[in-house]
Parts: C-alpha cells; sequence; structure tokens
C-alpha cells in the first residue's frame, strides 16, 4: 500500500476555531499515529522527506526525545519505493549490549549457550526494504564497526555463521543526543555518522512550531474523549506551555485529561499545575527553565514508579540508558532508583 495523502484541511478561527493541519496517515504502517502539523517548518519538512524518500540514500533523523522522529522515519518509508516491502524497527537503546548483535544480524544455531535454531537478523528481515534504528547512538563501539561494513554494501555473517549473507536494505537511523558530541567523546564512529547522514532531517521541538499545539490537542481528545472539548483557558494553557517531552508529553497530558475530566469540557483544573501555571506568562522557557522542568519530570516519573528506572524511562519515553545518563547529567544519581 502506498502513504495516502488526505486532502489539506483547512480550519480558519472563523470556522470552528481550529487552525490548519495536514493530515497524514496509513492504515497499515502508521497504526494510531497520525502525522499532524500546521506550522510552516512541519511543512517545509514533510516536502523534503516526499523528495528524500525515493531515493536509497541513507537518512539521519535528530531532535527531541517525543517530537516525531519515528513518524518522519515511517512517512519516508511510505513514500518511497519500497513502501510495499518490510518496515522493521528496532530501539538500539532498549536491548542488552550483548543482544543488539544478534538482533541485527542474527545467528547460527548453536552460536551460542540458548541458541536452538537459527536466527535471521533485522537487516535479513528487512531486506528489499527499509530498517530504523532508533537511538542510534546508544550502539556499542564494536557493533558500530559492523554496521558500517554493511552500510557500505559488503555482506555479513550471522554469529557462528560460515555464509555471508547480503541484503538490500535502505537505512534511516534517529537520535535525540547531538551525535557531534558523542563523537567527541570517542564513543560513536566519525565515519559512522557520515556514512548515516547522508541525508539529515531535523524535527523542531514542539515549543519552535506552537501553531502544531493546538490541532495536535484537538486530535488527542478526539481520540481519548470524542464528546470532550477544551475550554478557551484550557486552550490558552495548552499553547503557552514550553511542552519539554515535546509531542508525546502532549498526548499524555490531553489523554489524562480527556479520561478524568469531570465534564464534558476540559478546563484549567483538568491540566497538570506545571501546564496550567503558564497561563498570562510568556510563551517559551529559557533553557535553564526547561532543564528545571525536565528534571523535574524525571524525579516525579521515579516517584510514581517506586524508584524504579525501567518503568520511569518507559514512562518518560526514553531507555533506560538515556535515563542514566540524564540521572548523572542533573546530579540526582541518588534518588531512590531501583535497577529494575
Amino acid at each position: 500500500m502506498i502513504l495516502i495523502e488526505r486532502e489539506l484541511m483547512a480550519y480558519s478561527p472563523s470556522i470552528d476555531n481550529m487552525t490548519s493541519l495536514a493530515l497524514l496517515s496509513h492504515a497499515e504502517s502508521v497504526p494510531g499515529k497520525p502525522f499532524v502539523f500546521a506550522s510552516a517548518s512541519m511543512r517545509e519538512l514533510v516536502r523534503t522527506v516526499q523528495q528524500v524518500a525515493r531515493s536509497n540514500a541513507a537518512v539521519l533523523i535528530t531532535g527531541e526525545s517525543g517530537s516525531g522522529k519515528e513518524l518522519v522515519a515511517r512517512a519516508l518509508h511510505q513514500y518511497s519505493l519500497r513502501c510495499n516491502n518490510p518496515w522493521i524497527d528496532i530501539n538500539s537503546g532498549a536491548l542488552p549490549e550483548h543482544l543488539v548483535e544478534s538482533e541485527l544480524f542474527g545467528y547460527e544455531k548453536g552460536a551460542f549457550s540458548g541458541a536452538e535454531s537459527t536466527k535471521q537478523g533485522l537487516f535479513e528481515l528487512a531486506h528489499t526494504g527499509t530498517l530504523f534504528l532508533d537511538e542510534i547512538a546508544e550502539l556499542e563501539p564494536r557493533t558500530q564497526v559492523k554496521l558500517l561494513r554493511v552500510l557500505d554494501g559488503t555482506p555479513h555473517y550471522r554469529l557462528g555463521g560460515v555464509r555471508k549473507v547480503w541484503v538490500d536494505v535502505r537505512v534511516i537511523a534517529a537520535t535525540c543526543r547531538d551525535l557531534g558530541e558523542v563523537m567527541r567523546q570517542g564513543a560513536f564512529r566519525r565515519e559512522l555518522y557520515y556514512r548515516l547522514s547522508q541525508i539529515h532531517l531535523k524535527v523542531p521541538p514542539l515549543r519552535e512550531r506552537p501553531e502544531d499545539i493546538r490541532p495536535l490537542a484537538e486530535l488527542f481528545l478526539r481520540e481519548a474523549a470524542p464528546a470532550s472539548t477544551f475550554s478557551t483557558q484550557a486552550l490558552e494553557a495548552l499553547q503557552r506551555y514550553s511542552w519539554p517531552g515535546n509531542v508525546r508529553e502532549l498526548r499524555n497530558v490531553v489523554v489524562a485529561a480527556g479520561v478524568l475530566a469531570g465534564g464534558p469540557e476540559i478546563t484549567l483544573a483538568d491540566l497538570p499545575s506545571e501546564v496550567n501555571a503558564q497561563v498570562g506568562a510568556p510563551s517559551c522557557a529559557t533553557p535553564t527553565r526547561l532543564k528545571e522542568m525536565e528534571q523535574e519530570m524525571i524525579i516525579q516519573a521515579l516517584a510514581k514508579t517506586g524508584g524504579s528506572s525501567q518503568l520511569a524511562a518507559a514512562m518518560l519515553g526514553i531507555s533506560k540508558r538515556t535515563l542514566s545518563r540524564k540521572l548523572k547529567r542533573y546530579e540526582i544519581e541518588d534518588a531512590p532508583c531501583k535497577a529494575a
């Protein structure tokens, strides 16, 4: 199936007080994840995606956590000539280091303890299609070397294998980290960065495209509570908040409000205190304030999960490694964080 681009819906302030938006969705490949935007920056990004998609160039997508990198990756696949072929994705930071290589490249029966049968790797499963490597900065150095060889067109061996496997795969990678800084730290190979970033797409954070907040919030509310609406003050609060967790945080706030609201109208009282406190304040927070909010979100997530770093990371929509890194950055290693 090919990506269905629905007609641009033009909602002006005089018609239901909504902004214009474009909705890109695909019933099979993007289930439950519509791509909604109204800002000029996202329109330009989507135009670039349409241009880039039909090439076989590797694409690196960068942007803050929760900003929509996976949706951009899926759109690249659906607009491509590979759209009828496999879409395979993996979060590189979600697997233990010793499993990443076997997941990517597969293994032969008896390659290691527990390998009771031959298993194809994700590269093989994605043959003639697209492989999406999320959190690419989390790959260990040894796996980076093997990945680089495969990207250069070199056939690879499964773990324990004696026969080379050749694949035709379009690779899309994503990260919320600054790969330049990661390279300076010696944790990411420079040649792999250049190979992955033949095309570099940057997804702007939600605070830099406030025009998208309202149509996104309206969409999420229709999904969670179709009979509910936002009060004027609630919408104002949503639009003024800086959304350090980006679209993922907006969805969570709106879904919670829609489910827990006492009536059909979502009011200020139904929104979290950090959101409704922004009413009357400047629409963009300072970098220092954003760091403070992120730190507070981490502390709250740990408190709500009883100190479980695994559950807290899942709640925040980041990998456990990313959470550990942020704990060190904000010097809150002593938080009651269990290793679960």
